[in-house]
């Protein structure tokens, strides 16, 4: 009986043993279950407790939003807020006939930003042209190994079905060449043409055209940022309105990559208070270019000029490989550094507990540039500390993992090296031979540490570092939303790697369309390399006509700024500055094209802005007029006595700056006086 109870009581034990092990699968299987299609709320609850490595830290109240320091600080800016985005025909404008000349196929090359540009040219060039375009593919990066197979070319960054609706009155789009055109690219029997930089429409219209209309089919090799010059003459005024249609409203990112951005704003916003999004424009390319390698040490500094020397041998670079590159910071040259850009935001009156968003896809020099900007401000974030590595993989896709062939220290090296000298050796006591020179295993020159001692020319990128090439422009994608979107933007630099407008400049353009009224600040570097160089030695005890000099300074650059920009950037990339013609200026403001600016600065603003014409009366009606107070732009009579001593901290236990004397009503005066002695001059 004994024996039997034993028997029973161990099959009970099992059959406990197979249910416990039944529920735990169906337990894992049901989490699985939740994770695969409530991932958005998982991720949402997930955001709000623990997961990011951002812990906001506020020690000042928020400020009223309706109290004249907070549209200091955060806008919007009065005189741009009767300008309106407006890139709709005007006139009489054509929708794409059914039967065009024929395909043009497009490899576009470079960043985010050249893609960005290059796009909206080759949409004007295929409505110039009367062609149907197909769906460009970006070369450079989305078509390298290593990507996810999930996504092809303009879709891995693109959402191809809205670009294809948002433009189907400007141009015929089709996403693949037909299958006789398709096998004659694969034959390399079409046409192609290699495109150069700002072409003018002659340059299609009388080379291109009459290929095309003889193959019906033409390749285009667009790179450098645009294939079509930024100016167009005045009866192709409508050709910039489509540029605008195009990248403010067609260029849609795909849904994965959008939905993240669109999360981490939100994560942004969460504390409920407003940020200032900034782009540092530190990339190895533009430091080369602009001869800025002596703003950092050691081996940065040999990466760059080994990089001068590339652009120098492929003729990007005019100049001599040695540059002054204090000299060239002196006259503006170089990218503002974080530390600078923080020292201006901090004299402003910005807070240290200021929230501020790093973009950018590469900041040169890694997180150490970086440690002066967050030890002055506390919450300084980018993407990776809003969000999570399941959440980047998402919208990486599935990628196929790459094999690590990282080499080993041969075992057997030594033995043959021993056994070799043994066997040349000769009859005893003859003496050993010197050691041979010591072999250069690939695990010795791993990384630029190793190969920037031991060759003039860059190794060839890895599989790995061809993916992470492509996984920049998914980067830049959410940085460029969030800029956009940001209550502020502050860029270090505006010109890439080869003295085109960058991304800042890119973001700016957007913002001026967008919503123009936003604080977009545009400092003169010249200026700021001046006021800097004015207090270098004693800095943290800054007088107040310094700090009201910078303070100017930043006001006046959101308006000079903007007039800088028409002038130069523009010639460069339309997108940059893309008014007057894709904006319009509400009439229903008593008749004052800008209300607030004194007669002077008007003139400067209609100079900038061009002849802006008025809204339609459908915007009109669909805009509702915000009640204006008594304050504008140029007369702010702020009390900021808490913000003077934010950063330059005062000596001793009074509330003098440096020995200031005067109040903080008499400064305001003093710099809106001095403001407004500027704009008339």
């Amino acid at each position: 009986m004994k024996g039997e109870s034993k028997m029973v009581f161990k099959s009970k034990m099992k059959w406990v043993g197979l249910v416990g092990l039944v529920l735990s699968a169906f337990s894992i299987f049901i989490h699985l279950l939740l994770a695969r299609y409530t991932e958005d709320g998982i991720s949402d609850y997930q955001s709000s407790v623990t997961i990011f490595s951002w812990r906001p830290i506020f020690e000042n109240a928020d400020l009223p939003r309706t109290s004249p320091l907070h549209r200091k600080f955060w806008g919007p800016v009065r005189r741009f807020e009767p300008l309106n985005p407006d890139a709709n025909p005007r006139g009489y404008y054509a929708a794409p006939p059914l039967q065009t000349n024929g395909y043009i196929f497009v490899r576009i090359q470079g960043g985010f930003h050249e893609i960005r540009n290059s796009i909206s040219d080759v949409v004007v060039v295929s409505r110039l042209l009367n062609a149907t375009l197909v769906i460009p593919e970006i070369q450079s990066t989305t078509s390298s190994k290593g990507i996810s197979s999930e996504f092809k070319s303009f879709a891995y960054l693109y959402n191809e079905d809205q670009f294809m609706i948002a433009l189907a009155k400007d141009v015929k789009i089709v996403k693949t060449l037909p299958k006789n055109l398709k096998e004659a690219r694969r034959k390399k029997e079409i046409p192609m043409f290699r495109v150069p930089h700002s072409a003018s429409p002659y340059f299609y219209l009388r080379n291109v055209l009459p290929v095309l209309n003889k193959h019906s089919v033409v390749e285009l090799i667009v790179s450098d940022g645009g294939c079509l010059q930024a100016v167009l003459p005045p009866n192709l005024e409508e050709y910039q309105r489509l540029r605008c249609r195009v990248a403010f409203h067609a260029l849609r990112f795909r849904q994965e990559v959008q939905e993240l951005a669109t999360r981490i704003l939100n994560r942004l916003r969460a504390p409920g208070r407003p940020f200032i999004a900034f782009d540092p424009g530190m990339t190895r390319d533009a430091l080369a270019y602009h001869g800025c390698a002596e703003l950092f040490q050691d081996v940065h500094t040999e990466l760059i000029q080994h990089r001068r020397s590339w652009m120098i041998k492929r003729g990007i670079v005019k100049g001599k490989l040695s540059v002054d590159s204090a000299k060239q910071r002196v006259n503006g040259s170089c990218p503002l550094m974080p530390e600078e850009v923080g020292i201006l935001l901090r004299a402003y009156g910005y807070s240290s507990d200021t929230i501020i968003y790093v973009s950018g896809g590469e900041v040169f020099g890694g997180q150490r540039t970086l440690i002066p900007l967050h030890g002055m401000f506390e919450n300084v974030v980018d993407r990776t500390s809003l969000s999570t590595g399941w959440e980047l993989n998402r919208i990486y896709g599935l990628e196929v993992k790459i094999a690590t062939n990282t080499p080993r220290i041969p075992t057997f090296v030594q033995e043959e090296m021993k056994l070799e000298a043994w066997k040349n050796s000769g009859p005893r006591p003859r003496p050993l031979p010197p050691p041979p020179a010591r072999p250069k295993y690939p695990y010795n020159i791993e990384g630029w540490w190793g190969w920037v001692a031991e060759s003039d020319n860059e190794p060839d990128r890895t599989v790995m570092e061809l993916r992470t090439n492509a996984h920049k422009l998914l980067w830049e994608a959410i940085d460029y939303v969030i800029c956009v979107e940001a209550d502020v933007f502050i860029p270090g630099f505006d010109r890439d790697g080869k003295g085109h407008p960058n991304f800042a400049s890119l973001v700016m353009g957007h913002r001026l369309y967008q919503s123009a009224a936003s604080i977009t600040y545009r400092p003169d570097r010249k200026e700021v390399a001046k006021l800097l160089q004015e207090t270098r030695d004693h800095l943290y005890q800054a007088n107040r006509t310094w700090l009201t000099s910078v303070r100017m300074h930043l006001r006046k650059s959101l308006f000079d700024g903007l007039t800088e920009a028409s002038a130069k950037s523009k010639l460069l990339s339309f997108l940059s500055h893309p008014v007057p013609e894709c904006s319009c200026l509400r009439s229903n403001l008593n008749e004052i094209p800008f209300p607030g600016l004194s007669p002077p600065s008007q003139a400067q603003a209609q100079a900038a802005l061009g002849a802006v014409h008025r809204c339609p009366a459908w915007i009109e009606n669909a805009l509702i007029p915000r009640p204006r107070d008594k304050d504008n732009d140029e007369d702010i009579d702020e009390d900021d006595s808490t913000s003077s001593g934010l950063f330059f901290r005062p000596r001793g236990g009074n509330n003098e700056v440096g020995g200031g004397e005067i109040n903080n009503k008499e400064e305001a005066q003093l710099e809106d006086q001095e403001e407004l002695e500027g704009a008339e001059r």
